[in-house]
């Protein structure tokens, strides 16, 4: 009898160490990223927020004043990549929303192997096959044996498959074609029940532009909720699972309409609301403080040229890139044989015809130097530089830092050009743009809300990957394969 009740003494010793010694987590991570939303909104709209929305990721979260993006090109599909692989495009590969694989010009996410679900348009040939490292989804996939749940709900695709990473277990995205949201053969053959009956009930009118109105953000809201209900995220076999969210209505606006004026104001302080919306269903389906909420955005954005010269403030267009392949070929044609020695220009980036220049036997240095010579015949442009040539060339280290952060080899463009600040080549007279290396594009907000968060805020500098190796850390798992960042709490 006395062996019987050591032995069960001793049981339950061990199962009181075992309970104390489980590794604790949150039920459920939810990563917000907002397109093209800058820094400096946050306090803007502040005294416009209602209660419970931005104002109380303000209050109760650790408020990251002084984050940055630390390469260029500050651009969409690299923003979301990098904010949740931990790294840079030099790393994980995603060097723009289109640069070059293989020599052919493509799309982020292009994959020929699949196709749609939930339509038959191109929308749905995507997946997250370009993007070369894991990324925190895919390291909490690894940790929890892949019995963590990882669903990624975007209207662009990009901002919904580069965040969830290659071991999601759905990446949903909006489709023009059906109106309502789709994915690809890469995660499923059907789409689950849930989202049929989403679409359904929420079918958008193929003449209703919802991309630049805040019934986008909505949408985005609404699916977001749904996913949250139909898979039960945060809610099964006590693993944490992870829900990535992009409301991408705020950057199509902005591109439209700039970062001043009705149209803007409307826009964030309806995201305010949605924000509101989602929070009150993580509290009412996950329970307040038992999850982990953090907001950044993939990039922020430059103000118009002209409402800065209405106000006397530098800034101004570079109307040439749509040109420029065109304008260098033919002033260096004679110079160099009569070939086309520039194959492609990709937003701020010049691609040589690399494959013409080895065949002829010309001396691709001599090359570099005589298209960044004509291309620096235009004074709004402040440099450019060949991206072999970087450390060595006379410009200042910020900059030179992100373009070597920024470069991807084989993938991204040969020669990097850096246009003056606030110099842009704008689509629309009254919108704004990004990719540039200044304070205007690379300053976004970052705040982490909820689980075992105190409130606070800090003017420490941090960049982009910070946030996965932090979240990482708060976790309890692996940083992402290519990850550069360092936690922060």
């Amino acid at each position: 009898m006395k062996k019987i009740m050591m032995m069960a003494a001793m049981l339950c010793t061990c199962l009181s160490l075992w309970a104390v010694e489980k590794v604790e987590r949150p039920r459920l991570v939810v990563g917000v990223v907002v397109d093209q939303m800058r820094w400096d909104y946050l306090y803007r709209y502040y005294e416009q927020f209602v209660e419970g929305g931005l104002k109380r990721l303000i209050k109760d979260g650790y408020n990251f004043d002084n984050m940055h993006y630390n390469y260029l090109p500050t651009v969409t599909a690299a923003g979301h990549a990098s904010v949740y692989a931990g790294t840079t495009p030099a790393i994980h590969g995603i060097a723009g929303n289109n640069y070059h694989l293989n020599g052919k010009t493509i799309y982020c996410c292009d994959d020929p192997e699949v196709t749609g679900v939930g339509t038959d348009s191109k929308a749905g040939k995507m997946s997250p096959r370009n993007l070369l490292t894991t990324n925190m989804c895919d390291q909490l996939r690894l940790a929890t044996d892949f019995r963590s749940k990882v669903i990624g709900v975007a209207l662009k695709d990009r901002a919904s498959i580069l965040p969830a990473g290659h071991s999601a277990n759905g990446a949903f995205w909006f489709d023009n074609a059906t109106g309502g949201f789709i994915t690809s053969t890469y995660y499923m053959q059907e789409l689950p029940s849930w989202v049929k009956s989403f679409n359904r009930e929420n079918k958008v009118d193929g003449k209703e532009n919802i991309w630049i109105l805040p019934k986008g953000l909505t949408l985005t809201t609404k699916m977001a909720i749904a996913a949250l209900d139909g898979e039960k995220l945060g809610r099964q076999n006590d693993q944490t699972d992870f829900l990535c969210i992009s409301y991408s209505s705020t950057d199509v606006m902005g591109h439209k309409y700039g970062t001043r004026g009705p149209k803007t104001d409307e826009m964030y302080l309806a995201l305010d609301k949605e924000l509101r919306n989602l929070m009150d269903a993580l509290d009412s389906r996950v329970g307040r403080g038992k999850y982990l909420l953090f907001l950044t955005a993939d990039h922020a954005a430059g103000h118009n040229a002209k409402f800065l010269n209405d106000h006397k403030l530098p800034g101004g267009q570079v109307p040439f890139w749509g040109k420029l392949k065109k304008q260098l070929n033919t002033a260096l044609a004679s110079r160099f044989g009569g070939v086309d020695v520039v194959d492609d220009v990709i937003g701020e980036q010049v691609y040589l015809n690399t494959s013409v220049i080895e065949e002829r036997g010309l001396n691709e240095a001599d090359i570099k130097r005589a298209v960044c010579r004509e291309i620096l015949k235009n004074t709004d442009v402040q440099y450019a530089v060949p991206v072999s040539d970087v450390m060595t060339a006379p410009i200042p280290a910020p900059i030179r830092d992100r373009i070597v952060l920024g470069n991807c080899p084989r993938r991204s463009g040969d020669i990097q050009i850096v246009p003056r600040p606030a110099y842009y080549d704008y689509s629309y007279d009254e919108g704004s743009s990004h990719s540039h290396w200044a304070p205007y594009d690379t300053h976004v907000p970052f705040i982490i809300m909820g689980w075992h968060i105190d409130s606070g805020h800090t003017n420490q500098p941090v960049c982009i990957p910070d946030i996965a190796a932090t979240v990482c850390a708060l976790l309890k798992i692996q940083m992402p394969s290519g990850c550069i960042g360092t936690p922060r709490l």
